[in-house]
């Protein structure tokens, strides 16, 4: 229901390479870090977004999405789910054309919201997952 194949492909294939990924630190027992380097190896950039700032996978981080001096395509968000809205919409006001909630994080709110101010979304659903599925290129 969040996540139909048509909105999950369009993002993957149609939305941009830059995707910023809320919740990205050098921490590799994390789901985080496993997803930013299958973004990676399928060619996206991953810029983390995590209170630390860290440089992760070659690239710098950021402490939130308002630091970043240029545009994201995509928000992937690692984040709990209470806390997720509120970064979607931080997606939308930083201009992302997408925001992605991965598995495990779901606020139905959030969604709508997303979706009336035009970005695409897709929720509980992971882009590690799905981009060896539906992207040609693998």
């Amino acid at each position: 229901m969040y996540a139909d194949d048509e909105t999950v492909r369009g993002i993957l294939q149609d939305t941009g390479d830059t995707w910023a990924v809320v919740g990205l630190s050098n921490n590799r027992s994390r789901a985080a870090y496993g997803v930013a380097e299958v973004l990676k190896r399928f060619g996206k950039r991953v810029v983390p977004v995590h209170p630390k700032a860290e440089q992760v996978h070659g690239e710098q981080g950021y402490a939130s999405l308002a630091d970043i001096p240029f545009p994201v395509d995509v928000v992937d968000v690692f984040v709990n789910s209470d806390l997720a809205g509120a970064v979607a919409d931080e997606a939308v006001a930083a201009g992302a054309k997408a925001v992605w909630f991965q598995l495990g994080v779901v606020d139905e709110a959030a969604y709508e919201r997303t979706r009336a101010a035009g970005l695409s979304m897709v929720m509980d659903c992971c882009p590690a997952i799905e981009i060896p599925r539906l992207d040609p290129r693998r």
